[in-house]
């Protein structure tokens, strides 16, 4: 038992330390090959070395995430951190509960979020496009899209959509209420998720 306990440890040590390493490494190599003239081998690898960022963001923004919601504890297991480069930034995932669950994912550069930031900013569109089912909501002073739907089942679900500067974070809960999906909302750390994100 203790040396099974003695190489987890070292095997996460080592990967820690892979870790930074790249980071390090793919900042010489953007050096260098900035200082050679070969923008594109510097340009891929700083791109290299922003993942690692945003990846190490990411697993400290699930530290800050909440361990339960309501009565569905963290699938902790199942966290999840993603980073892209291109189009979408970072995709941070954790699921709650068991038979009632609920999801919830932020999405750094989402392409939504100027899409949502029009629906939730112009009361026009945003009356146009009720359907009865959809409502502008706000927590902890940010405007958000909550909207009902239909599991099936004869219980009703929520999806809860927030934009943060530049990322989504969108929270599904199957059998709750509109009640208990605002509560479990509030007890998002959404001002720091925001500053780590910006």
């Amino acid at each position: 038992m203790k040396s099974t306990i003695i190489l987890v440890i070292s095997v996460l040590s080592f990967s820690l330390l892979v870790r930074s390493q790249d980071f390090k490494t793919d900042i010489t190599n953007a050096k260098q090959s900035y200082s050679s003239g070969k923008l594109e081998e510097a340009h891929f690898a700083l791109m290299q070395a922003m993942q690692e960022i945003d990846i190490k963001v990411g697993q400290e923004i699930l530290k800050l995430l909440p361990a339960k919601m309501d009565t569905m504890n963290a699938n902790v297991k199942e966290d999840r951190v993603a980073a892209s480069s291109g189009f979408l930034g970072t995709t941070i995932s954790r699921s709650y509960g068991v038979s009632r669950s609920g999801d919830l994912s932020i999405i750094s550069n989402s392409p939504m979020v100027s899409t949502l930031n029009t629906f939730l900013n112009t009361p026009m569109l945003g009356g146009m496009m009720s359907d009865g089912n959809t409502k502008i909501i706000k927590v902890q002073g940010y405007k958000g899209r909550m909207t009902k739907e239909d599991n099936g089942d004869g219980k009703t679900g929520y999806t809860l959509e927030i934009p943060l500067s530049n990322a989504l974070i969108t929270f599904k809960v199957s059998h709750c209420t509109d009640t208990q999906m605002l509560a479990m909302a509030n007890t998002l750390p959404l001002q720091h998720v925001a500053k780590l994100i910006q």
